[in-house]
């Protein structure tokens, strides 16, 4: 056992630093050892998803989850590849189970579940606006920010979809949490002065593109925003 967790240990090294050929050599070699570590499995599985090896991924996840039936990073990465098989049945069912796995359970998620999780959300409020499902779209972001309020990305897109929805002045107070929490986080400001602009608040919109482009003199878009409105960029 005490050599198993060395080479774990190296394994687990190559892993985290990306070297992930490596890695799965490394890992392979553990297996060999001792099949019982459950995060073994869920690396294994992470690396066959990346290199679009989708089957051997869902058989890794598997493995580990009936090792550890609580490992909810293992549950969340199994769903997402149950999707890319066209098992939509048994993706929502492995979801379901990890969310009421951990409403039952007392801890937290751990940051990197939550993210997970927030981005899956954000991945069907996506397909809910493609569609023009304001209202899905908007309660699935919701969800995702419940998660994860600081994911300023997720905050823009909510407030894109509140925009469309003509919720104007509700879209316009996201964008400036999203500026309070990121100063520099471009797309929000750029967002912002658009969706100003078409409010008729022009001075507060060229404000905000002319900040833009003094942070990014480089950024096209500032500078198309600022030239549409007959500026040739920053005063």
């Amino acid at each position: 056992m005490e050599e198993s967790i060395k080479h774990l240990n190296q394994a687990r090294e190559l892993y985290e630093s990306g070297e992930h050929t490596k890695a799965e050599q490394a890992l392979g070699q553990v297996l060999r050892e001792n099949r019982g570590f459950a995060d073994v499995h869920n690396m294994l599985g992470i690396i066959y998803h990346e290199q679009g090896r989708y089957k051997h991924a869902a058989d890794a996840f598997e493995q580990a989850l009936d090792i550890n039936p609580a490992y909810t990073e293992a549950a969340l990465n199994l769903a997402v590849t149950y999707n890319e098989l066209g098992r939509y049945a048994d993706a929502k069912r492995v979801y379901g189970e990890a969310m009421a796995r951990t409403k039952r359970e007392p801890r937290s998620l751990d940051a990197f579940a939550k993210g997970k999780i927030a981005n899956m959300h954000a991945d069907l409020a996506g397909a809910y606006h493609g569609v023009g499902l304001h209202n899905e779209a908007m309660r699935e972001y919701r969800e995702a920010l419940a998660l994860c309020p600081s994911f300023v990305d997720l905050r823009t897109r909510l407030a894109n979809t509140l925009r469309d929805m003509g919720q104007v002045e509700e879209a316009i107070a996201e964008y400036r949490d999203v500026l309070e929490t990121n100063p520099g986080y471009l797309p929000g400001r750029l967002q912002l002065g658009l969706t100003l602009y078409a409010a008729g608040r022009q001075d507060e919109a060229l404000a905000e593109w002319r900040r833009a482009a003094e942070i990014d003199p480089s950024n096209k878009s500032a500078r198309s925003y600022l030239k549409m409105v007959g500026e040739g960029g920053t005063r």
